[in-house]
C-alpha cells in the first residue's frame, strides 16, 4: 500500500491534520502518495446531497456523485475499483478501527481510498456496491468523516518503512502485539517535578530491571484500562513498584 486518497467535503481539514510531523514529512519525501479531493468538484451544481427517500430529517450524500468522483479520478467503473484499491466508507456504525485493522490495511496489496460520510449519512449503495467496508472511530457520531480519514491515514502511514526515524519505536507501543497490550509508562526530564519523582528503577541503569519493570507496568496498565477502566486505574498502574 503506497497511496491514500480521500474523498470528502473538507479536503483542507484532512490535509491539515495529515501533512504534519513525521507523517507529513513522509508525504513530502514521496514515501507515500496522499491526495484529498472535494466531492463537490464532481457535481455540476456543487451539491452532493439530497433528501432521503421515505422522508425524514437530514440530507444524504448521493451515490452517483461518489461514483462520478471515483470514475473521473481512476478511470474505471466505480463498482470495479475494489479490484485495485481498498475502498472504505466512514459511518458511525461501521467497523471500529483498531490496531489490528491498521495492520490489515497496511499489509493490503491494494492502495487505499476513503470516502467520507457527512450530513445525514451516505447512500447505502456506496457501501453495498462500491466499497469494501464501512469503518468508524467508535460508538459516537461526528459531523463528518474527515476526522476518521485523517486518523486512519496517520495510523497507516506511520507504520510504513522509513517513516519513523527509529523503526524500533513501533515495538512495544500500545496495541503493537495485541488489542489488549499497552505500552508502559514513559518519563523524561526533570527526574522530579513538584514532588513527583520518576520511578527509581528507570534511573538505576540496570537494563534488565528496567525491562522487567516496563513489562510489568504494561500488563498492569492493560489490566486496569481494558475493557472498562475504573477511574484512576491507569494512573495507579503507572505508579507501580519503584524497583
Amino acid at each position: 500500500m503506497r497511496s491514500i486518497d480521500v474523498f470528502c467535503v473538507f479536503p483542507r481539514a484532512v490535509e491539515a491534520a495529515v501533512r504534519v510531523g513525521v507523517v507529513g514529512r513522509a508525504i513530502e519525501r514521496g514515501l507515500v502518495d496522499f491526495r484529498a479531493f472535494d466531492l463537490r468538484d464532481f457535481s455540476a451544481d456543487g451539491r452532493i446531497d439530497d433528501m432521503p427517500f421515505g422522508g425524514g430529517p437530514g440530507m444524504i450524500v448521493r451515490v452517483d456523485i461518489v461514483a462520478r468522483a471515483l470514475e473521473e479520478v481512476y478511470g474505471v467503473p466505480a463498482r470495479e475499483l475494489k479490484e485495485e484499491r481498498r475502498v472504505v466508507v466512514t459511518e458511525a456504525w461501521g467497523r471500529r478501527i483498531t490496531q489490528s485493522y491498521i495492520s490489515e490495511v497496511s499489509s493490503d496489496r491494494r492502495d487505499l481510498t476513503i470516502v467520507c460520510g457527512r450530513y445525514g449519512g451516505i447512500d447505502e449503495r456506496v457501501s453495498q456496491v462500491i466499497a469494501d467496508e464501512v469503518i468508524s472511530l467508535g460508538e459516537f457520531v461526528l459531523s463528518g468523516g474527515e476526522i476518521v480519514a485523517a486518523a486512519l491515514s496517520d495510523a497507516v502511514i506511520r507504520r510504513m518503512e522509513g517513516v519513523l526515524g527509529n523503526s524500533e519505536s513501533l515495538v512495544g507501543e500500545s496495541f503493537s502485539s495485541g488489542e489488549d497490550v499497552m505500552g508502559p509508562p514513559q518519563y523524561t526530564r526533570p527526574a522530579e517535578w513538584d514532588g513527583e519523582r520518576v520511578p527509581a528503577v528507570l534511573l538505576s541503569g540496570d537494563h534488565e530491571k528496567i525491562r522487567a519493570w516496563r513489562e510489568r507496568e504494561a500488563r498492569l496498565r492493560a489490566a486496569g484500562c481494558l475493557p472498562d477502566p475504573q477511574p484512576g486505574a491507569c494512573r495507579e498502574s503507572a505508579k507501580g513498584e519503584s524497583l
